[in-house]
């Protein structure tokens, strides 16, 4: 790790001095987003998309600590809230960030602003609540969450031009791969969570099928290996824009994109698995943790189209009346049960926005549509957006959240319900 730290050192001193205001932005603001729901996506889906704007900006705290700027809650409705989180304002950035980049660009200087000297950036920081908290908390050693930021700084970058906030995000990306190579290199290669040791679910994805019964030891998961190859590839195309040495970055993206092709894909069913699973047909499933190497775009073409005519386009599969369902629909663990077969549209984004990489607008098109359809037509039954929503078309209250919980999914819930930002990748492709 000797580069790494090297780079981080030489980073720090070329970025000294640096703030926002010298950064010129392309402000937006809410009432360009009001306007904007107004026009994009289908008729029937406009109250729902204008009811989701209003939340966003109602969602919205003034700074206050830990924050230097404005702090969009995960949503009003989350059972644990007021909290903040890094798997969640990624969503909730990108889906206000056309029509309001400003605001987009603060969450994510929120986010990487909170990252420990040791390199993990928060999974959620719970803000104060009364009764229960008299300050904002958040683990700092042991729980990150999956590192989808660097998407949206590209998201950014790529909308405004503004390459030149890179000053504040080139560091913490070198600083959260040297966590990733501490804290959870897997044994031969790849990368886990901790959610095989510890059942902490820093994968985001709370109680996965994937998780039930594994082997004991650290062997790389199949999201956290695809992400950590997409910190790898951004870095190095990062490194080049700031004038920094790429050689290690792109060394690491090839080994491990070798690995993600070869070692974690089964020729037999065209599916990826996690580490254990390839060597264990017993440990498989038809979790949509699969599609990670498709939105990332370490999958061949050849890989990827397989797997989203094989799969994703399947009704029996992932194809259901509200895609896709956290798990597919014939694998025997499904259930309706949170992310043990609901659908979750944020995963159901990152899979339409994987589908376009690979020229299959068509794939995209159809799990987009559905997804909004069976999302709006929720809404005017129950006036609000759902934490997640039944696969099988039914009502979300009917999906159950935790297995030792009987409550329903949560309301008013952000955090994975780029609504809007679906409705744009729909008008593009449709």
């Amino acid at each position: 790790m000797k580069f790494l730290f090297l780079n981080i050192f030489s980073v720090l001193i070329l970025l000294s001095g640096c703030n926002l205001s010298t950064t010129k932005i392309n402000n937006g603001s809410w009432v360009v987003l009001n306007n904007e729901v107004e026009t994009i996506g289908k008729d029937e889906w406009r109250p729902m998309l204008k009811y989701v704007a209003e939340l966003h900006r109602k969602s919205t705290h003034k700074a206050v600590w830990p924050f230097d700027y404005e702090w969009e809650e995960i949503g009003p409705g989350y059972v644990y809230g007021p909290a903040f989180g890094h798997w969640d304002i990624v969503h909730q950035a990108i889906d206000v960030m056309h029509a309001y980049p400003e605001h987009s660009l603060r969450q994510l200087l929120n986010d990487v602003k909170n990252q420990e000297p040791n390199g993990i950036i928060p999974g959620s920081i719970y803000m104060p609540k009364k009764g229960e908290r008299d300050k904002a908390v958040w683990s700092k050693n042991e729980q990150g969450h999956p590192p989808v930021w660097v998407f949206a700084v590209n998201d950014y970058i790529d909308l405004t031009g503004q390459d030149s906030v890179l000053k504040y995000f080139y560091s913490p990306l070198i600083r959260q791969i040297t966590w990733f190579e501490n804290n959870r290199k897997a044994v031969t290669e790849g990368f886990y969570y901790n959610d095989i040791l510890l059942k902490l679910w820093e994968s985001g994805v709370d109680e996965g099928v994937r998780f039930d019964d594994v082997p004991n030891g650290k062997f790389a998961c199949i999201d956290a290996t695809s992400l950590v190859y997409y910190l790898y590839k951004e870095a190095a195309k990062w490194a080049e824009m700031v004038n920094q040495d790429s050689r290690y970055f792109k060394k690491r993206e090839k080994e491990l994109g070798t690995f993600i092709q070869d070692s974690l894909c089964r020729k037999d069913d065209g599916l990826f698995y996690d580490y254990w699973a390839i060597k264990d047909s017993t440990y498989r499933t038809l979790a949509f943790e699969t599609f990670f190497p498709l939105i990332v775009k370490v999958a061949t073409p050849e890989q990827a189209n397989r797997l989203i005519d094989t799969y994703l386009l399947d009704t029996t599969c992932f194809n259901t009346a509200h895609p896709i369902p956290s798990v597919g629909k014939r694998d025997p663990k499904f259930e309706l049960r949170m992310w043990r077969g609901g659908a979750w549209n944020s995963m159901t984004y990152w899979v339409a926005r994987a589908c376009v990489q690979y020229e299959r607008e068509d794939a995209a098109r159809i799990i987009l549509e559905k997804a909004l359809d069976e999302s709006a037509k929720q809404f005017d039954r129950t006036g609000t957006i759902w934490e997640f929503y039944h696969p099988l078309g039914g009502k979300p209250e009917d999906v159950k959240r935790k297995n030792y919980k009987k409550s329903e999914p949560c309301i008013d819930y952000l955090g994975h319900n780029p609504l809007i930002e679906m409705a744009r990748l729909f008008d593009k492709v449709k």
